[in-house]
C-alpha cells in the first residue's frame, strides 16, 4: 500500500519580496525534490536554488532530509553583512566620537 502524499510550502524571501510556492510531494521526496517542483512552478523568479542554503520552520537542514507534512522548506538568501561585525564596528565609531 502506498503511502499518501505529502503537501508543503516552499518559501524564499528577496529583499523586495516574498515567494511562496505550494508542493505536493511523494511520502519518500525529500527537501530538494521539493525544490525542484517548486523551481518549475517559479517561472523567472529570480531565487538561488542551487547554492542557498535551505532549512525547515528556520531550522538549517540538508537536501536529503525528509520533510513532514505541513512543513514550510525555506531557502535562505545571504546577508550583506555580518550582524555582529556591524555592531561591533558602530561601537568602536560611537566610542571614537564619544572621546
Amino acid at each position: 500500500m502506498s503511502r499518501p502524499d505529502k503537501h508543503c510550502l516552499v518559501a524564499y524571501a528577496a529583499a523586495a519580496r516574498q515567494y511562496l510556492w505550494p508542493v505536493v510531494l511523494p511520502a519518500e521526496a525529500n527537501i530538494g525534490d521539493a525544490i525542484a517542483v517548486a523551481r518549475r512552478q517559479a517561472q523567472d523568479a529570480d531565487v538561488p536554488w542551487d547554492s542557498a542554503p535551505v532549512g525547515i520552520f528556520g531550522e538549517v537542514r540538508s537536501r536529503a532530509d525528509l520533510p513532514a507534512d505541513g512543513d514550510r522548506i525555506e531557502l535562505y538568501r545571504p546577508l550583506p553583512d555580518d550582524p555582529k561585525a556591524r555592531r561591533r564596528a558602530q561601537s568602536l565609531r560611537r566610542a571614537k566620537a564619544s572621546r
